[in-house]
């Protein structure tokens, strides 16, 4: 099963990783509702949530994957450092602002700039170059979407950008909430 999968990646890479990094990143936000608030699930925000995953997120790192190893070829430490200081310093900012930034739009907020302008700072502070072959990079980085779209739709919801927040209400152990206060 698992080659055939990797044969339909290679064969249809965009299709294939887009529709994952979207299901993934909706997903995300279904995890998020069901540990936060399982009993009242709002469905107009996952698909929100879907539709700023699979219009822009998905198919903006489908192509910025691939820029990137066509611009810094390899997985030397020099390159793995470049692409990962560009990732982190481009990608990242762009795509968090328009999670926040569309899905505000989507639910018809009047200032879509409010849930950025109070949380991106702090959501911003929270191998894929090296390890990761190009063809299921994009699948790889919507698995971490996932985990990151979870805590983005939690900041968003109730929380303030900061995964302290998150993991304290989500009843998470003092320890490790001290753990992560101490570090940032």
């Amino acid at each position: 099963m698992r080659k055939a999968f990797l044969r339909h990646v290679r064969r249809f890479p965009w299709v294939t990783n887009v529709t994952l990094y979207g299901c993934l990143f909706a997903g995300g936000d279904f995890v998020h509702q069901w540990f936060s608030r399982r009993e009242k699930m709002d469905w107009s925000h996952t698909r929100n949530v879907a539709v700023v995953a699979f219009s822009f997120h998905g198919n903006f790192n489908f192509f910025w994957m691939r820029f990137l190893e066509r611009r810094f070829p390899g997985n030397s430490y020099r390159m793995v450092l470049r692409k990962l200081l560009l990732d982190q310093t481009t990608a990242a900012p762009l795509a968090t602002t328009v999670f926040y930034t569309g899905v505000s739009f989507l639910e018809g907020k009047e200032d879509i700039m409010e849930d950025w302008r109070e949380k991106f700072l702090n959501t911003y502070k929270f191998v894929n170059f090296a390890l990761v072959p190009l063809y299921v990079r994009t699948t790889f980085t919507g698995c971490c979407a996932f985990v990151w779209a979870t805590f983005l739709c939690f900041s968003r919801q109730s929380g303030d950008g900061t995964a302290a927040a998150a993991l304290m209400r989500t009843g998470t152990n003092n320890l490790l909430y001290y753990n992560i206060t101490v570090f940032y």
